[in-house]
């Protein structure tokens, strides 16, 4: 049987499973009126998510622009709560 022809930028794995995981997922293949592949794309898709890994240039750039703003906010309040505070009594004893 010819194999299909990939997308661009796809890739093939073989991947094996024991006997045991092969006939779970068949069957839940099987409940779920899917195939193994689309049941395996959903599982890596949730891993990627857990690992907060983008999978889109969309969502990379999204991640990027939000630590990037994270550092900005960062370096703010840093800035701010490193100046040194005067107490009223020292600020008195200065001017004086």
């Amino acid at each position: 049987m010819p194999r299909a022809k990939l997308p661009p930028g796809a890739r093939r794995k073989l991947i094996e499973f024991d006997a045991e995981t092969w006939q779970a997922l068949h069957s839940l293949a099987l409940d779920r009126m899917n195939t193994v592949q689309e049941l395996v794309e959903d599982a890596v898709a949730d891993l990627l998510k857990k690992y907060h890994r983008p999978v889109t240039l969309k969502e990379a750039l999204a991640a990027s622009a939000g630590e990037e703003s994270g550092k900005e906010q960062g370096r703010a309040r840093r800035s701010r709560a490193g100046r040194a505070r005067i107490a009223p009594r020292e600020r008195d004893a200065r001017g004086k």
